[in-house]
């Protein structure tokens, strides 16, 4: 099977300089929705339409082609003259013997079941179209049937009023025998209100040819909406969300709230998780069983442990963190940070590129950074691992069993020995051998006879 995709529109309504295919929709592109759907369905060929917005579309497919290691072609449409203009730019690309779905860039929810009830129906030989009956029909291409039969598809502002009154309408996606499509795109005229050359327009040429034209309807209406404007994908967006929530109850997931929960990437839970209001996860993130994720977390290509408890407001990027921890509120952290069992990270701690070992604690208040922490390791507030000299990252060391006192700083590259303390107020600029007591501090003094100032009066 080819797959065409029409991804060549303007889309001014968008008001962006952003090409429309490109916008966003749960953290991926409204083309790279489309793509992902048509490669499941592993095409033979797979081609892209692209026109509006220069090598940005093109450069889009290049690294998402560069990445999956399957081949993608692009072809330029310039100028658009519409959606039969578009599809003949991929005819030189595509495999005469197979059919050809067509697919559009900014219709990214249809699913992969519907689009392959469609090629099912379609089979090898006839036309098969996705329709869909629509309450309020109005601006979309109406299918024309006689007896039953699909004779023709009539735009909006071509159909005349009993036309209009027809609910059921073409979602422009089609399966189109291949060896025919040719001879039908050379036919097209563009003798319409719009002066375009419309894919549409073929439904009539097979009907003469005696070329059945069949249909299929998609699961839901929402697999057929497309995005012409800011508030259609706005819509899309809730509409995507709520499907992916919906999912996540249906496999024993507790969302507080399904509407308040957003997922830009892949979520993988586990058993009795519990997600909280208004949390966003990105990329990959496994939650495994018996986690809670307290409001308003964002979670990014982490992996959380068993039994793990993430309080609010908490920050996680490219970081693991272990069974039965718990993490937070406003906890951040950072790419590199590895947690284990039962540590403790409290308010207001950042952890970057560190290894923390299990039943460890920085409470609150503290930056690690570069660090390799051991077991039961005690970080007091205050604590900061001065990891960067202005040019270099340098590695701290703390190992099982230390106490490190409030506000005290270890100046890279330095190890704490084990069972080591550090007073609280100590700077570290030597190691701290192991078992002992380390303080770095003035003198305390006091100052006899002082005097507090005064204000001057004026």
């Amino acid at each position: 099977m080819n797959v065409v995709i029409l991804a060549a529109g303007m889309g001014k309504r968008m008001q962006s300089a952003l090409p429309k295919v490109l916008h966003p929709l749960a953290g991926k592109p409204l083309l790279q929705h489309v793509i992902d759907t048509a490669r499941s369905l592993k095409p033979s060929k797979l081609c892209v339409i692209y026109g509006h917005g220069g090598a940005a579309v093109p450069e889009m497919v290049a690294k998402l082609a560069e990445s999956t290691g399957a081949a993608i072609d692009t072809a330029l449409q310039q100028p658009q003259l519409g959606t039969g203009h578009a599809v003949m730019q991929a005819v030189p690309q595509i495999d005469e013997n197979a059919p050809t779905l067509v697919l559009y860039g900014d219709v990214p929810l249809t699913t992969a079941d519907s689009l392959q009830r469609l090629v099912e129906a379609a089979g090898k030989d006839k036309l098969a179209i996705l329709t869909v009956e629509q309450a309020n029909p109005f601006g979309l291409g109406r299918i024309v049937r006689e007896n039953g039969n699909i004779v023709r598809i009539v735009e909006e502002k071509d159909a005349n009023e009993a036309e209009r009154a027809i609910r059921e309408i073409n979602s422009g996606i089609m399966v189109i025998p291949t060896s025919r499509l040719k001879s039908w795109l050379e036919s097209l005229s563009n003798n319409n209100a719009q002066g375009e050359y419309y894919l549409t327009d073929i439904v009539a040429k097979a009907v003469a040819e005696g070329v059945p034209v069949v249909s299929a309807q998609p699961s839901a209406e929402w697999e057929v909406a497309g995005v012409n404007s800011k508030v259609q994908l706005a819509e899309l967006e809730r509409r995507h969300q709520l499907n992916i929530a919906t999912a996540l109850l249906e496999k024993g997931v507790t969302l507080m709230d399904p509407a308040r929960i957003d997922v830009r990437g892949e979520l993988v839970c586990g058993r009795d998780v519990v997600i909280d209001v208004g949390c966003v996860f990105e990329g990959r993130v496994e939650i495994a069983d018996g986690v809670t994720i307290g409001p308003n977390c964002v979670l990014v290509n982490a992996r959380i442990g068993a039994g793990a408890q993430i309080k609010p407001f908490c920050h996680i990027e490219d970081a693991v963190v272990g069974d039965k921890s718990q993490i937070g509120p406003y906890a951040r952290l950072r790419p590199g940070t590895q947690l284990g069992e039962d540590v403790h990270v409290g308010n207001f701690v950042e952890i970057k590129n560190s290894t923390v070992a299990a039943h460890s604690k920085a409470n609150h208040l503290a930056y690690v950074g570069d660090a390799t922490v051991g077991s039961r390791v005690n970080i007091g507030a205050g604590t900061i691992t001065c990891n960067y000299d202005g040019a270099n990252k340098f590695r701290t060391v703390i190992e099982d069993d230390a106490f490190i006192g409030s506000d005290s700083q270890l100046v890279a590259p330095v190890t704490v020995g084990a069972g080591a303390t550090l007073g609280a107020g100590t700077t570290l600029t030597k190691d701290a051998p192991a078992g002992k007591l380390t303080i770095s501090r003035p003198k305390q003094m006091t100052i006899e006879n002082w005097k507090r100032p005064v204000k001057v009066k004026k």
